[in-house]
């Protein structure tokens, strides 16, 4: 008899040991399983998803099975890849004489301009002289394609710097390395909107359950992350991380960092500070700018994604603002952390899974692909449509 209730249960699996996943696959009365067993729902890492799809291993999902990556998420993961992607999308709707792609007088795009002019390095080291060329007091960041938390980042205004880092990283002429030491340098935005005279950055959760047709779903609770040392553009403070960098992962190693609250506001919070400062009519035309620019970046990788029935993702969209309330996409990341730094957080994060789940895992039943997953309005929690 008990083997029979049992069965009906979701068996899940994991690689990523963090108690808001955890607590939300026990609370579902859930049964844990290993890799090697039978299993329904896997929230993988993204070397397993590289290991579980590549070619050599040809292993194939069965109907009552998903896991939480596609295949090829890197396609607006990788800095590098989703820059490409938007150039495409760009260059595309361009042809097709879409009014998206409308330009201005000085040839800059009216409607696509969310991310910032950024080339690849060493690739297109040449077309980025002549850029930074035509504007020399510009400031640049520069970020390894392949890594996260801050690792690697650097920002220069001189190309003398650059010179210097392609001898130290790369030997005579750019040499062509594998393709791990790629980096991307992207114009810096040295003006961002400041409270209390520091910087931050949105960091907002998007679910996606299909991307052709495209479904998804935005999660109204986000946050800023601040610096923990006041923003200057001075040139003497280029190397300092905590004026220009808001990952936790480095801001947590400042002196002036609270580990209370993190140094994190929520974006409800953001709102009122805007709606109070700016108006409402302003602020709501910001969100509206960041929402649709999300769905854009969705629909320039959307091409080339491999739309698996089995995948869902749920991604971590890093935007800033600018002085003049303009947003930024600045990367969207693929393993958004699961660790909480504050109790605020941590609960946060427990119903940012708990609502993920109740999308791609309706009712804790067994998953079954063949079904079109439309959630009821109920099932959404603090997800909207969008």
């Amino acid at each position: 008899m008990l083997q029979e209730i049992m069965t009906g249960k979701v068996k899940w699996v994991t690689d990523i040991d963090k108690s808001v996943l955890l607590n939300n696959f026990e609370k579902r009365g859930w049964i844990e399983a290993s890799a090697s067993e039978d299993w329904n729902f896997y929230w993988m890492s993204v070397q397993t998803v590289r290991n579980v799809f590549s070619v050599e291993n040809g292993y194939r999902l069965s109907d009552d099975q998903i896991v939480n990556h596609f295949p090829n998420h890197s396609e607006l993961t990788r800095k590098d890849l989703m820059i490409k992607n938007i150039k495409r999308y760009r260059k595309e709707l361009e042809k097709e004489g879409s009014p998206l792609a409308e330009k201005d007088e000085n040839g800059k795009y009216v409607h696509l301009d969310f991310v910032p002019v950024t080339f690849m390095l060493p690739a297109d080291y040449n077309m980025f002289v002549e850029e930074f060329r035509k504007n020399p007091n510009s400031t640049w960041i520069m970020k390894p394609c392949g890594k996260a938390q801050g690792k690697g980042i650097f920002l220069i205004n001189k190309l003398s710097q650059i010179k210097k880092w392609s001898r130290d990283n790369k030997g005579p002429n750019f040499v062509t390395t594998p393709c791990k030491e790629t980096y991307v340098i992207s114009l810096y935005i040295d003006s961002p909107l400041l409270i209390g005279g520091k910087k931050f950055d949105l960091r907002f959760y998007v679910l996606v359950t299909s991307i052709r047709p495209l479904k998804c779903y935005m999660y109204k609770l986000g946050f800023c992350r601040f610096c923990t040392v006041k923003y200057t553009p001075s040139n003497n403070e280029l190397d300092n991380m905590f004026v220009h960098l808001t990952n936790v992962a480095i801001q947590k190693h400042g002196d002036d960092y609270n580990p209370i609250h993190g140094g994190k506001w929520s974006v409800a919070n953001l709102k009122l500070h805007l709606e109070s400062t700016r108006g409402k009519t302003v602020t709501d035309r910001l969100f509206d700018e960041i929402y649709w620019m999300i769905v854009q970046s969705l629909r320039a990788a959307a091409p080339v994604m491999i739309n698996d029935k089995h995948c869902f993702e749920c991604y971590g969209y890093d935007i800033i603002i600018d002085s003049k309330l303009k947003p930024w996409l600045i990367e969207v990341n693929a393993s958004p952390s699961l660790a909480s730094s504050t109790a605020n957080d941590r609960i946060m994060k427990y119903n940012l899974i708990n609502d993920t789940l109740n999308i791609v895992a309706p009712n804790g039943d067994i998953p079954d692909c063949k079904l079109s997953k439309n959630p009821s309005k109920e099932a959404l929690g603090n997800y909207v449509i969008l």
